[in-house]
């Protein structure tokens, strides 16, 4: 049995494999096959950024454990897995991954979002951009809250009736990691309309228009961060610098020396789906 690479399954889906990079699991699965089987619950999109706060962070940890799926958003996350021998299909990032969820059901009335996130008035310029880019009012609400606003149980009451009154089915939160993922698992329960989860960071400026993103080229080489500290300085430096530990990281799990915090997280807890452990060799 691995403890590297096992095969996770959904009735009606079939199986597919999870690699595991430190102590959280990726799905390979290409953005199709992603936008196919998410009809409920939490879609994280992990990063080198992320697996710092998840050596860090029990509250992190605990909402990836719930997480229904787990994309691989950075170029880092996917060359990593294939360096070790646990390669994944593909990157699949939130900034993708979001477009092709309203672009598929933009036919389907049954699936209603809200966009929570950004600065006052972005979330709302996203709304009126996917709108005319669906043909739809897909986007049924959208909201920028305070910064402070994950740690303010009023405003977050106040944001929470403003989602269920709006009849949203998904919700897409760009609040940054690992605030939008602890928020999102903290208080779902209070939220029964909403199937479909989505921390997706700075997706919503992307999709307002307000913030460009990298060139293709860029994307492609795994430039991304180059342009984004570039363009971006005082949001990116930090996030940027406290993430070098992340390919340390990376060779310890390779030589088998990497060990998990002591708090319960994704590589520890029960399998939200399901899967089975693949007693496949792994490939170096």
């Amino acid at each position: 049995m691995s403890d590297k690479i096992r095969l996770a399954s959904r009735p009606g889906f079939g199986t597919w494999q999870q690699s595991r990079l430190l102590n959280a699991w990726v799905d390979s699965l290409t953005i199709p096959e992603i936008i196919d089987r998410l009809d409920e619950g939490m879609l994280f999109t992990l990063n080198p950024d992320h697996l710092y706060h998840l050596q860090r962070n029990p509250a992190f940890a605990a909402a990836y454990s719930d997480a229904v799926m787990v994309s691989s958003d950075s170029k880092y996350v996917y060359w990593a897995l294939g360096l070790i021998g646990r390669k994944i299909k593909c990157k699949t990032s939130g900034s993708d991954i979001v477009p092709a969820y309203y672009k598929h059901h933009a036919n389907n009335p049954d699936v209603r979002i809200f966009f929570l996130g950004a600065r006052p008035g972005v979330a709302q310029q996203a709304l009126t951009r996917v709108n005319g880019i669906v043909g739809r009012d897909i986007v049924v609400g959208a909201h920028g809250p305070s910064f402070n606003f994950v740690n303010d149980e009023a405003e977050s009451a106040a944001v929470i009736d403003m989602i269920n009154a709006s009849g949203a089915t998904c919700l897409i939160v760009g609040l940054g990691a690992p605030k939008q993922e602890v928020w999102m698992h903290r208080h779902r329960h209070l939220m029964p309309g909403v199937k479909v989860y989505m921390g997706v960071g700075a997706v919503i400026d992307y999709e307002a228009d307000a913030v460009k993103r990298a060139p293709a080229w860029m994307n492609r080489n795994g430039l991304e961060w180059v342009y984004r500290m570039v363009t971006e300085p005082r949001r990116y430096w930090r996030r940027y610098a406290r993430t070098m530990e992340f390919f340390w990281l990376v060779l310890a799990d390779w030589l088998g020396l990497y060990r998990p915090p002591g708090f319960p997280s994704p590589m520890t807890a029960t399998p939200r789906s399901g899967p089975q452990t693949d007693s496949t060799p792994e490939r170096a």
